[in-house]
């Protein structure tokens, strides 16, 4: 059973690469810092080195956040290296800021959100989708210390449930 799933999981992956679909960056350690309460898919304005840099896989949104300015979402602190063939006036600056293309009203749920809880925007993933950028954002809520360590100790307490279940389907 695991055997098909993990196969299908691999095909799923090659076909979503042959369309173009490829994950660039990932932001591992927001799952880890907040707690994500709602998730959205969103487009990014980029010029064309940086496209050609991120075709590369190269880029770090570990330390970025997202800032609803004047109405308008913009993601700060990622840092997209220079693609190694523009020189001069083809390059671009490595750690400005990029604005996030994303429906007026939901711009605006999110505003009242951040304004009304203590939330923040945090990149979750930046990836292309049918040959476009696009970046996953989440409203997320920062955790203490001590969440951190219960969020820690519930996950493994799951997975060894889980480990359990399936060996007692397995063997009986």
């Amino acid at each position: 059973m695991a055997r098909a799933k993990q196969i299908q999981e691999r095909r799923a992956n090659a076909k979503a690469n042959a369309n173009g679909d490829r994950v660039v960056a990932t932001n591992r350690r927001a799952r880890h810092d907040y707690e994500i309460v709602e998730t959205l898919e969103c487009g990014l304005v980029l010029t064309g080195s940086e496209v050609k840099s991120l075709r590369e896989g190269k880029a770090q949104i570990t330390e970025s956040y997202a800032r609803i300015d004047d109405g308008e979402l913009w993601l700060f602190a990622s840092h997209i290296p220079p693609w190694s063939y523009a020189v001069g006036f083809g390059s671009h600056d490595p750690d400005r800021k990029r604005k996030l293309l994303v429906h007026r009203h939901q711009i605006n749920q999110w505003w009242i959100k951040t304004q009304t809880q203590p939330l923040t925007i945090v990149p979750l993933k930046v990836y292309f989708k049918d040959g476009r950028a696009k970046v996953e954002i989440a409203l997320a809520r920062g955790r203490k210390q001590h969440d951190r360590r219960q969020a820690l100790a519930k996950r493994d307490a799951e997975r060894e449930i889980a480990v359990s279940v399936r060996n007692f389907e397995k063997y009986g």
